[in-house]
Formats: C-alpha cells, structure tokens, sequence
C-alpha cells in the first residue's frame, strides 16, 4: 500500500488532482443547480500543473470531457468548461490557460450503459493523479473494509502527519 502527502496545497493533494476534483464538482454542482442545462452526469477532468524546482508555479492546460444532451456545440462547451475552471482554479487561474472541451467530439451516451468496463479503471483518479505511486489496487466499487481502500487510506494518513510535523 501506499500514502502520499504534500505540503503544495493545504488538503495535502498534489495540485493538479486537488484542482480538477474542484472543477468536476463545480460541473456536478452546475449540473444539479440547472446554471448549466445540457450538461449530464458522465464527465471526466484532468489539469495539467507546470512545476519548477519541485514546486508548481502556473496551470498550463485544462481538459473537460462532459457528456451533453443534444447537438454538440463545442463553443458553448468551451465557454463552459471555461467560467468552471475559473472558479475552480481560484488563485491559480490566469489569462491564457488551454482550455481543451470534449475532444473527442460528442458525447451523448453516458454512464454505465456506455462505459460497464472492469473495476480498477478509475486508480489514477482515486489516488493522486499519477503524482505518487499506488497499489495497484482499485478503490472504486469497494467497500472500505478491503486493504487495497483501507490500507491506501491508513498509509494517506500516516504521510499526512509526516508533512504536517515538517
């Protein structure tokens, strides 16, 4: 098992992933508060972080991938994609990051219906956005009591106290 900590934001997640679970939540809560109308569940983030000397210093890119009911209209994704990733980004946001929608075109079927694949897909997102190591253990679709989520866990904590005594 692994944990991983760092002291680069103050949840003690590497930026990047910190940052595109805040835009996803944004576009779930644009979603459910109807600020966004064509917008649908199935949606994938990914931010792109520049570091130097091991620190991060700018967000260069912003992906969104987000299923949409009806036609697809990549400007009014892009717009989209990007009032979220200012408010997701907060501080970090800039004039000038790539902002990326839907790349792959339309996205109308979404969910398990159109994407039932094996459990474990989901890793990278469950830990640290390939950042640090892991298990090799899929958390989503387990309960806590099973070590890949437990022991993953239990090491997130312990690292997070060797940060936070530094």
């Amino acid at each position: 098992m692994f944990g991983y900590a760092t002291d680069e934001t103050p949840e003690r997640m590497p930026l990047a992933i910190l940052l595109a679970h805040r835009l996803a939540a944004l576009l779930a809560r644009d979603r459910h508060d109807r600020r966004v109308d064509w917008l649908r569940p199935d949606a994938k983030t990914q931010v792109s972080v520049r570091y130097r000397d091991g620190r991060p210093v700018q967000v260069e890119t912003i992906l969104v991938s987000t299923q949409h009911s009806g036609p697809w209209a990549s400007q009014r994704s892009r717009r989209t994609s990007g009032r979220s990733s200012w408010r997701a980004l907060g501080e970090w946001y800039r004039k000038g990051i790539q902002v990326i929608a839907n790349p792959s075109g339309s996205f109308l079927q979404g969910g398990p219906s159109a994407d039932a694949g094996v459990t474990g897909r989901k890793i990278i997102v469950d830990t640290y956005g390939g950042f640090a190591r892991h298990g090799g253990g899929a958390f989503s679709g387990k309960d806590p009591s099973k070590v890949d989520r437990s022991g993953a866990y239990f090491c997130r904590w312990i690292a997070r106290q060797i940060v936070d005594l530094e």
